[in-house]
This record gives C-alpha cells, structure tokens and sequence, in this order.
C-alpha cells in the first residue's frame, strides 16, 4: 500500500505550518533519514526527513503552501517494489488512518500507567508542554461551535477521563485541533495539563475587539496597505493576549548601580584569551551578566522558581533562563538552561549562537519552549524602562533597561553613578508581592557586586 507523508506537528503548540521547500521531486527514491522538505512553523524552519524508503509518487502540497494542518497529507510514497502511478491514484487520504491512531493511543495508555507517576514536565521531553491559554479557549470553542457542546476525543481518553472522573471540558488536548488523547487524561491525573473551572453563567466577559471591517471602516480606501500576518506574529498574538487576560500581572522596579560591573566587564573583556588571528575568544555583554544574575537570584529565593498550573505549584530546580531576541516579524526567546551552572563566557557564546541561528529562524523547538524565566532587554535602544509581558509556563520576567550616568546622593554627597533600572513582572497566583521583592532584591544584590557571581 501506499504511504502516506503527513505534515508533522514539530511543537506542541503547533496546529498549522508553511511548506516552505520541496527538496526532493516527484520520481526520486529516498530511504529513512532522508530530508525531503523544509517547514516552517511559528518560530523556525525545520527539516523533515523520511521514516520510510521509497519512491515519492505524488506531491500533493506545493512548496510556498501556507497554513498546511498538521496530519494533512502533504505527499504519497511508494514502497520498495511498489508501483508509482498505481501509488499515486490511491494514496492521499485526508488522515492517518484511525485504527493506525487508536493502536497508538492504546500504546500511550499502557505506558502511562508505569510512567505517569514519575513524569514531570520538561520542554526538551517528547511529553507536550504546557499550552497557552489560547489553545484551551480554542478547543473550547470548537467544542461548543458544533451545536452539542461536545468536546473532541478519543474513545480510549473518554474511558479513562470517566474512570478518574474528570470532565473532559477541563482537560487541554494535545491531538490534532485540540483532541483529547489518553495521555492528556495520564496527565491530568496528576494536576497538569487542566483547565480552569468555567466561568458563572452571569460572570463578566470580556469585550470583544473591533472586528476587520470596524477598523477598515476608520480609514480611507487607498490610505494604507494590508500585510498578511504570518504564524509567529500570529502565535504571538495569541498567546500574549492569553496572558494578559488569564495571568494577573503586578510589576516592580528597582534601580541598580552597575559602575562595578561596567568596571569588571572591561577587565574580564581586556584579559580574554585570543585565538590564532589574534581575536578574543569572548566579548561579554551587560546581559551576560544579568542571565547569570537571574538564575543565581532564583536558586537563592527558589520559591520564586516556580511554575503555576490547576493542580500545583511546579518547583524548578535549575534556572533556566529564556531570552527575547528580535527577529523579523516577531521575536523569540532561546532558553540557557541551568544558567546557575554555566561561566559567563559560557553564557555568552551560547547566547551569540542562539541569536544568530534565531534570526536564521533555525532554533529547534526544545531550544525556546519551557524555561523557567526570563529576560527582556531594551536597554541598546535607550529605553531607560518598561513593562514586559510574562511567558506561560514562566511565572516572571525581568525587563531591563538603559544604563545612563545618573545624580545619586552618597553619604550626603551628590554623586555621578551608573544606573539600571530594572521592572519584574510577576504573576501574582505564583508568585506574591513579599516573594517577587525578594527575588528582584537578590538580583540587585548580584548585579552589583558582579564578584559574588564568580564564588
């Protein structure tokens, strides 16, 4: 039989991706590992090789596709000894076939019962991550827009969910559009992965936004130009407006004095060994330091390090710290994971290559999901401060801003001082206003008096 090439969920959070390139034709023979195609999906373009040998038949999506579902048929293979055109006329159903999926499902429920128990969530794991609140609002709505208020789901998820008597409404799928599969329910048990409870009948909601035509109506015809959003700038949207309306947000600001950091910056810079052309291997930058004064300042208030859900309060161990790099049309935020172990010249090269390869949008997905926190820094643009937006699963972000020659007064004295004014974010389900003055506190402390970082 033919085989069906479907387009794979390469994040997920993924629902929908680009065929951005065809890099093998109609005719030609692959074998597993081959790359056949390159995606691209909110954040980066990722490869896709062959998982079988073969001969590609039939290409039934042309590369520049946009918005290609996940699990659609992209092309059809024929088998070793197969017939190509026979392979071409049949192949091409819409879907995997459903009992080649209930075999899978039935697989995961026998592997959840042993493993369920120990699992904890790492965005580096095959396990989901945890979803945005939008993905949950629209497997909601699909649920409802059917008439009957039914919720899709597996068979095998239906049982499970009705043996642990949980109401599917309240448990966020990770299938295809939102679908329940038995390891949402695995999960669920344990408190991940669940919705909050529905809303009162006569709660408040919130106000819907102007809708296209309200808005096109505001303005002359001619005056301006429409710029398809893509799928970052749409995830973007999405999931920040998410946060914004599920997370409630409170901000601190303090100002640091970083005159000892530019100073230690300069030696450590000055010192650097040199390769053979005589360049410096490492050249740190300000925000090398405040990663590294980040992660130190969650291991000394680890209350802070945590991670909300229904269930229970996520306790992280290591600081894994996310970064916001600008790209064109959006911006993402590769993750230095256990920044609280790494040198700052480590935490440097690191980073150089995350944003080069971001901006090249070539990151892979366990490189920018998860974290535990993370930094934004507008300072290089001479923004002297400002508020950032938390990250789901992330229960903080630090924005930092310009350092700048400020009057300070010392011992009654007015003085010139290098300033830095800095504005945590903190949802406040997780973290309280006490615990978030801590941890910006500790970050204060650290910044500094950049020595402590080197004990």
């Amino acid at each position: 039989m033919p085989i069906n090439i479907l387009m794979p969920a390469l994040s997920p959070t993924m629902e929908k991706g680009n065929l951005a390139k065809w890099l093998k034709k109609e005719g030609d023979k692959v074998k597993s590992g081959d790359v056949i195609a390159e995606i691209e999906t909110d954040k980066a373009t990722m490869e896709v090789e062959a998982v079988d040998e073969g001969t590609i038949a039939r290409i039934l999506v042309p590369e520049g596709t946009q918005d290609v579902p996940v699990n659609n048929v992209i092309a059809v293979l024929a088998g070793d000894g197969e017939d190509v055109k026979a392979a071409a006329s049949s192949g091409g159903a819409a879907k995997a076939e459903p009992k080649a999926e209930a075999k899978a499902e039935s697989k995961v429920g026998e592997k959840a019962g042993s493993e369920g128990a120990t699992r904890t969530p790492d965005s580096s794991s095959s396990a989901p991550a945890p979803k945005p609140a939008s993905s949950g609002a629209q497997a909601a709505s699909t649920a409802s827009a059917n008439g009957h208020g039914r919720i899709f789901s597996s068979p095998l998820a239906r049982r499970l969910s009705k043996e642990a008597g949980i109401e599917l409404a309240r448990i966020d799928g990770s299938g295809p559009h939102g679908r329940v599969v038995a390891r949402d329910v695995e999960q669920a048990k344990s408190g991940k992965g669940l919705k909050a409870p529905a809303a009162p009948a006569g709660a408040p909601s919130i106000a819907p936004a102007m809708s296209d035509k309200q808005i096109l109506s505001l303005f002359e015809d001619g005056s301006y130009a429409i710029v398809p959003h893509d799928n970052m700038r749409r995830t973007i949207a999405q999931r920040l407006t998410a946060s914004i309306q599920t997370i409630p947000h409170f901000y601190l600001t303090m100002d640091c004095d970083i005159g000892r950091l530019l100073a230690a910056r300069e030696d450590i810079n000055a010192s650097a060994p040199k390769d053979k052309e005589k360049k410096p291997l490492y050249k740190l930058s300000v925000n090398d330091f405040v990663i590294k004064a980040m992660a130190i300042a969650l291991q000394r208030v680890p209350n802070a390090n945590v991670s909300w859900t229904e269930g229970g309060m996520l306790k992280h161990k290591h600081s894994d710290i996310g970064v916001a790099v600008a790209m064109p049309g959006g911006l993402i935020t590769p993750i230095i994971r256990k920044a609280e172990t790494k040198s700052l010249s480590a935490i440097s090269s690191e980073m150089k290559d995350f944003a080069a390869r971001a901006r090249a949008r070539k990151l892979k997905p366990e490189e920018y999901q998860g974290g535990t926190t993370a930094v934004s820094n507008l300072g290089m643009y001479g923004i002297k401060d400002f508020t950032a937006v938390i990250n789901p699963p992330h229960a903080t972000i630090l924005a930092v801003g310009a350092s700048e020659e400020r009057a300070v007064v010392r011992g009654g004295k007015i003085e010139a001082a290098h300033i830095m004014s800095v504005t945590l974010s903190c949802d406040h389900r997780a973290v309280d206003g006490a615990l978030g003055a801590e941890l910006i506190g500790a970050f204060r402390t650290l910044i500094e008096n950049p020595v402590i970082m080197m004990v």
